[in-house]
């Protein structure tokens, strides 16, 4: 079965925001969304939780360095240490996603 899921862009956000919110051009609509990730990815590049209630939570996590294998010969290397930033969804985004893909 061919997956059916839909792709939604910040321009489609700043569609959103222009249609539903009001009193905002598109252009200012856009901008909008643009500021809204940029402090995002500032708040998690200076390694700072990020907590939307009702959504969920943005957390940077350290990952220690360790062995990985390279996929096409099989050849031990090293995974270095990193951050990443991870995602928990709320139990009210949990809720309205299983809502959606129960009635597909």
């Amino acid at each position: 079965m061919a997956d059916q899921t839909q792709t939604t862009t910040k321009a489609d956000i700043a569609e959103t925001v222009y249609s539903q919110v009001g009193g905002f051009s598109k252009r200012e609509s856009a901008e909008i969304v643009d500021q809204t990730f940029e402090l995002l990815k500032e708040t998690l590049g200076k390694g700072e939780k990020i907590k939307i209630s009702g959504f969920g939570n943005f957390v940077v996590r350290y990952k220690k360095p360790r062995v990985g294998r390279n996929p096409v010969n099989g050849a031990k290397i090293t995974i270095s240490a990193r951050h990443v930033a991870t995602f928990k969804a709320s139990p009210v985004l949990k809720d309205r996603v299983n809502e959606h893909a129960s009635s597909r």
